[in-house]
Protein backbone atom coordinates (compact mmCIF):
# COMPACT_ATOMS: atom_id res chain seq x y z
CA UNK A 1 0.00 0.00 0.00
CA UNK A 2 2.49 2.44 1.11
CA UNK A 3 4.78 1.41 -2.27
CA UNK A 4 1.67 1.99 -4.60
CA UNK A 5 1.40 5.57 -2.97
CA UNK A 6 5.18 6.05 -3.13
CA UNK A 7 5.02 5.39 -7.43
CA UNK A 8 1.58 7.49 -7.36
CA UNK A 9 3.55 10.30 -5.71
CA UNK A 10 6.74 9.59 -8.40
CA UNK A 11 4.24 9.87 -11.24
CA UNK A 12 3.00 12.83 -9.83
CA UNK A 13 6.22 14.55 -9.29
CA UNK A 14 7.41 13.60 -12.82
CA UNK A 15 4.41 14.88 -14.47
CA UNK A 16 4.56 17.87 -12.22
CA UNK A 17 8.12 18.63 -13.69
CA UNK A 18 6.84 18.42 -17.26
CA UNK A 19 4.28 21.00 -16.84
CA UNK A 20 6.84 23.59 -15.17
CA UNK A 21 8.92 22.83 -18.04
CA UNK A 22 6.24 23.73 -20.53
CA UNK A 23 5.26 26.88 -18.63
CA UNK A 24 8.69 27.94 -18.34
CA UNK A 25 9.01 27.83 -22.53
CA UNK A 26 5.70 29.59 -23.04
CA UNK A 27 5.92 32.84 -24.19
CA UNK A 28 2.64 33.82 -22.10
CA UNK A 29 4.85 33.26 -19.10
CA UNK A 30 5.56 36.24 -17.72
CA UNK A 31 9.43 37.21 -17.83
CA UNK A 32 9.60 37.08 -13.48
CA UNK A 33 8.00 33.91 -13.58
CA UNK A 34 10.48 32.37 -15.54
CA UNK A 35 13.32 33.79 -13.62
CA UNK A 36 11.99 32.22 -10.24
CA UNK A 37 11.39 28.87 -11.95
CA UNK A 38 14.99 29.17 -13.93
CA UNK A 39 16.43 30.52 -10.14
CA UNK A 40 15.11 27.44 -8.90
CA UNK A 41 16.09 24.68 -11.39
CA UNK A 42 19.57 26.31 -11.27
CA UNK A 43 19.44 25.90 -7.79
CA UNK A 44 19.10 22.69 -7.58
CA UNK A 45 21.26 21.57 -10.30
CA UNK A 46 24.12 23.84 -8.45
CA UNK A 47 27.08 21.57 -7.09
CA UNK A 48 26.95 23.90 -3.81
CA UNK A 49 24.83 24.91 -1.38
CA UNK A 50 24.22 28.27 0.25
CA UNK A 51 23.92 26.18 3.53
CA UNK A 52 26.60 23.17 3.14
CA UNK A 53 24.91 19.87 3.34
CA UNK A 54 27.41 18.24 6.00
CA UNK A 55 25.95 20.90 8.73
CA UNK A 56 23.31 18.62 10.52
CA UNK A 57 19.72 19.55 9.75
CA UNK A 58 20.22 22.92 8.25
CA UNK A 59 22.42 21.86 5.35
CA UNK A 60 19.55 20.03 3.69
CA UNK A 61 16.50 22.03 5.32
CA UNK A 62 17.51 24.80 2.99
CA UNK A 63 17.14 22.79 -0.36
CA UNK A 64 13.81 21.46 1.01
CA UNK A 65 12.64 25.15 1.30
CA UNK A 66 14.41 27.35 -1.23
CA UNK A 67 13.47 25.35 -4.07
CA UNK A 68 10.02 24.76 -3.74
CA UNK A 69 9.65 28.47 -2.60
CA UNK A 70 10.97 29.86 -5.59
CA UNK A 71 8.78 27.50 -7.86
CA UNK A 72 5.77 28.19 -5.63
CA UNK A 73 6.46 32.29 -6.42
CA UNK A 74 7.16 31.89 -9.81
CA UNK A 75 3.75 30.17 -10.40
CA UNK A 76 1.95 32.30 -9.01
CA UNK A 77 2.94 34.59 -10.73
CA UNK A 78 1.72 32.59 -14.00
CA UNK A 79 -1.69 32.86 -14.99
CA UNK A 80 -3.98 30.00 -13.73
CA UNK A 81 -5.06 28.94 -17.54
CA UNK A 82 -1.27 28.59 -18.44
CA UNK A 83 -0.50 26.65 -15.92
CA UNK A 84 -3.91 24.24 -16.04
CA UNK A 85 -4.09 24.21 -20.61
CA UNK A 86 -0.32 22.86 -19.73
CA UNK A 87 -1.30 20.58 -17.13
CA UNK A 88 -4.58 19.12 -18.93
CA UNK A 89 -2.37 18.42 -22.25
CA UNK A 90 0.41 16.65 -20.14
CA UNK A 91 -2.21 14.17 -18.20
CA UNK A 92 -3.73 14.11 -21.93
CA UNK A 93 -0.48 12.84 -23.64
CA UNK A 94 0.07 10.48 -20.41
CA UNK A 95 -2.89 8.59 -20.76
CA UNK A 96 -2.76 8.15 -24.72
CA UNK A 97 0.63 6.62 -24.08
CA UNK A 98 -0.32 4.68 -20.94
CA UNK A 99 3.04 6.51 -18.91
CA UNK A 100 5.79 5.12 -21.24
CA UNK A 101 8.10 6.91 -22.94
CA UNK A 102 7.49 10.12 -20.67
CA UNK A 103 10.17 10.37 -17.73
CA UNK A 104 9.52 13.52 -16.19
CA UNK A 105 6.63 14.96 -14.12
CA UNK A 106 5.66 17.02 -10.78
CA UNK A 107 4.29 17.27 -7.65
CA UNK A 108 0.73 18.26 -6.59
CA UNK A 109 2.20 19.39 -3.19
CA UNK A 110 2.70 22.86 -5.02
CA UNK A 111 -0.79 23.22 -6.45
CA UNK A 112 -2.09 26.49 -7.72
CA UNK A 113 -5.12 27.41 -5.90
Amino acid sequence: MAFERSKEIARSFKRELIVYQRVLRDERTPLPAKLFLALAIGYFCMPFDLIPDFIPVIGHLDDAIVIPALVFAGLRLVPREIVSEHRKRVIREQAATNGKGLNCATTDIIEIS
